[in-house]
């Protein structure tokens, strides 16, 4: 089976989110990278180039807004789909103002995070 291997960036300062779905996602095949700042998100992103990102509204140091803004204003990364998450009750809003493809609000559980990437990867 020579499926490539799907790649997936988490930008999280929560260390347990981290852990957690990336040990999930890892069980699933997925090759995780992740960040717990979004400085340098261009090159952090473009060294990485994944097929989904899981974007944290309260990320250092700039938020997961600009950050989320800068990737869509860049060319060779706009496609990427986003993948915004907060416990914010306004991540709908968050996520639109942000250019993000889709949101998932925390806690979430594992089911929901799988649909959520398994969707944004579809119709991407």
């Amino acid at each position: 089976m020579n499926k490539q291997t799907k790649k997936i960036i988490i930008f999280d300062d929560d260390e347990d989110i981290l852990s957690i779905c990336s040990y999930i996602l890892e069980e699933q095949g997925w090759e995780v990278h992740t960040f717990t700042d979004c400085n340098n998100i261009t090159e952090k992103v473009a060294g990485v180039l994944p097929d989904v990102i899981l974007m944290d509204n309260w990320i250092p140091d700039a938020g997961g807004i600009v950050a989320t803004q800068a990737l869509k204003k860049d060319e060779a990364l706009k496609h990427i789909p986003v993948v915004y998450f907060s416990a914010n009750s306004d991540i709908q809003l968050l996520a639109d103002h942000a250019g993000a493809e889709t949101y998932l609000a925390k806690p979430f559980d594992l089911e929901e995070l799988e649909r959520v990437i398994n969707t944004v990867l579809i119709s991407n």
